[in-house]
Protein backbone atom coordinates (compact mmCIF):
# COMPACT_ATOMS: atom_id res chain seq x y z
CA UNK A 1 0.00 0.00 0.00
CA UNK A 2 1.49 3.52 -0.71
CA UNK A 3 1.89 6.68 1.41
CA UNK A 4 -1.18 7.74 -0.66
CA UNK A 5 -3.34 4.76 -0.20
CA UNK A 6 -2.55 4.58 3.90
CA UNK A 7 -4.13 8.56 4.46
CA UNK A 8 -7.09 7.67 2.17
CA UNK A 9 -7.92 4.48 4.33
CA UNK A 10 -7.21 6.12 7.46
CA UNK A 11 -9.53 9.07 6.19
CA UNK A 12 -11.87 6.75 5.43
CA UNK A 13 -12.21 4.70 8.73
CA UNK A 14 -12.48 8.14 10.33
CA UNK A 15 -15.48 9.33 8.32
CA UNK A 16 -16.72 5.73 8.88
CA UNK A 17 -16.16 6.18 13.12
CA UNK A 18 -14.59 3.00 12.13
CA UNK A 19 -12.07 2.75 15.47
CA UNK A 20 -10.86 -0.57 14.83
CA UNK A 21 -9.43 0.90 10.97
CA UNK A 22 -8.11 3.59 12.46
CA UNK A 23 -6.03 2.20 15.31
CA UNK A 24 -4.94 -0.52 12.07
CA UNK A 25 -3.48 2.49 10.04
CA UNK A 26 -0.75 3.31 12.71
CA UNK A 27 2.09 1.75 14.12
CA UNK A 28 2.40 0.97 17.60
CA UNK A 29 4.29 3.82 18.71
CA UNK A 30 2.69 6.33 16.70
CA UNK A 31 2.00 9.65 17.38
CA UNK A 32 -0.04 12.80 16.39
CA UNK A 33 1.18 16.26 17.17
CA UNK A 34 -1.28 18.98 16.78
CA UNK A 35 -1.12 22.67 17.11
CA UNK A 36 -4.59 22.14 19.00
CA UNK A 37 -4.13 19.69 22.21
CA UNK A 38 -1.58 17.51 23.42
CA UNK A 39 -0.26 14.80 21.63
CA UNK A 40 -1.93 11.73 20.94
CA UNK A 41 -0.05 8.34 21.34
CA UNK A 42 -0.66 5.05 20.24
CA UNK A 43 -3.30 3.35 17.77
CA UNK A 44 -6.27 3.40 20.46
CA UNK A 45 -5.83 6.47 21.74
CA UNK A 46 -5.57 8.04 18.45
CA UNK A 47 -8.76 6.11 17.35
CA UNK A 48 -10.57 7.25 20.14
CA UNK A 49 -9.89 10.84 19.40
CA UNK A 50 -10.88 10.62 15.78
CA UNK A 51 -14.25 9.20 17.19
CA UNK A 52 -14.47 12.04 19.78
CA UNK A 53 -13.91 14.65 17.12
CA UNK A 54 -16.53 12.81 14.65
CA UNK A 55 -19.09 12.90 17.24
CA UNK A 56 -18.92 16.10 18.45
CA UNK A 57 -19.11 17.69 14.44
CA UNK A 58 -22.34 15.38 14.12
CA UNK A 59 -20.62 12.88 11.63
CA UNK A 60 -17.49 14.69 10.71
CA UNK A 61 -16.22 13.55 7.26
CA UNK A 62 -12.44 14.41 5.92
CA UNK A 63 -11.25 14.32 2.51
CA UNK A 64 -7.26 14.53 0.94
CA UNK A 65 -7.28 17.36 -0.98
CA UNK A 66 -3.76 17.42 -2.14
CA UNK A 67 -0.55 14.62 -1.97
CA UNK A 68 2.67 15.13 -2.19
CA UNK A 69 5.04 11.88 -0.41
CA UNK A 70 6.72 8.95 -0.98
CA UNK A 71 6.73 5.76 1.13
CA UNK A 72 8.46 7.53 3.69
CA UNK A 73 7.06 10.73 4.41
CA UNK A 74 4.29 13.06 2.59
CA UNK A 75 2.34 16.54 3.01
CA UNK A 76 -0.90 17.11 2.55
CA UNK A 77 -3.85 19.69 2.80
CA UNK A 78 -7.09 18.26 3.81
CA UNK A 79 -10.83 19.23 4.60
CA UNK A 80 -13.10 17.94 7.20
CA UNK A 81 -16.86 18.61 6.45
CA UNK A 82 -18.83 19.11 9.75
CA UNK A 83 -22.04 19.81 10.70
CA UNK A 84 -22.67 23.16 12.40
CA UNK A 85 -25.95 25.54 13.04
CA UNK A 86 -27.94 23.40 10.58
CA UNK A 87 -25.25 23.47 7.57
CA UNK A 88 -22.20 21.66 6.55
CA UNK A 89 -19.21 23.83 7.00
CA UNK A 90 -15.29 22.95 5.35
CA UNK A 91 -12.49 23.35 7.91
CA UNK A 92 -9.25 23.03 6.69
CA UNK A 93 -5.33 22.24 7.80
CA UNK A 94 -2.51 20.59 6.23
CA UNK A 95 -0.48 17.50 7.73
CA UNK A 96 3.06 16.22 7.70
CA UNK A 97 3.21 12.59 8.00
CA UNK A 98 5.80 9.27 8.43
CA UNK A 99 5.44 6.13 7.32
CA UNK A 100 7.24 2.79 8.88
CA UNK A 101 6.49 -0.49 8.18
CA UNK A 102 3.66 0.32 5.99
CA UNK A 103 1.49 2.31 8.50
CA UNK A 104 1.52 5.60 9.99
CA UNK A 105 4.25 6.77 12.51
CA UNK A 106 3.55 10.09 13.03
CA UNK A 107 1.55 13.06 12.32
CA UNK A 108 2.38 16.65 12.59
CA UNK A 109 -0.80 18.48 11.93
CA UNK A 110 -0.78 22.40 11.17
CA UNK A 111 -3.64 24.54 11.50
CA UNK A 112 -5.40 26.82 13.75
CA UNK A 113 -9.02 25.71 15.58
CA UNK A 114 -11.20 29.20 16.27
CA UNK A 115 -14.29 28.25 18.38
CA UNK A 116 -16.56 30.68 16.74
CA UNK A 117 -15.44 30.13 13.13
CA UNK A 118 -14.45 26.54 12.13
CA UNK A 119 -13.89 27.35 8.37
CA UNK A 120 -11.30 29.73 8.85
CA UNK A 121 -8.33 27.73 7.20
CA UNK A 122 -5.23 30.08 6.61
CA UNK A 123 -5.65 33.08 6.87
CA UNK A 124 -6.17 34.74 3.79
CA UNK A 125 -6.22 32.03 1.38
CA UNK A 126 -8.40 31.69 -1.43
CA UNK A 127 -10.16 28.59 -0.88
CA UNK A 128 -12.89 29.29 -3.19
CA UNK A 129 -10.77 30.25 -5.73
CA UNK A 130 -8.54 26.43 -5.85
CA UNK A 131 -10.71 23.58 -7.51
CA UNK A 132 -9.09 21.41 -4.98
CA UNK A 133 -11.16 22.82 -2.24
CA UNK A 134 -14.41 22.87 -3.75
CA UNK A 135 -16.56 21.22 -1.42
CA UNK A 136 -20.16 21.69 -3.00
CA UNK A 137 -21.81 21.26 0.69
Amino acid sequence: MTGEDLVRAYFAACSRGDAAGVAASFCPDAVVYDTNHRPVRGPEAIAAFFAKVRERWDGATWHVDTFVGDGHTAAIEWTMLVRRDGRTVPVRGSEHYEFADGRIRQIRQYWTYHPDDPASGLHDYPYEEDARFRTGG
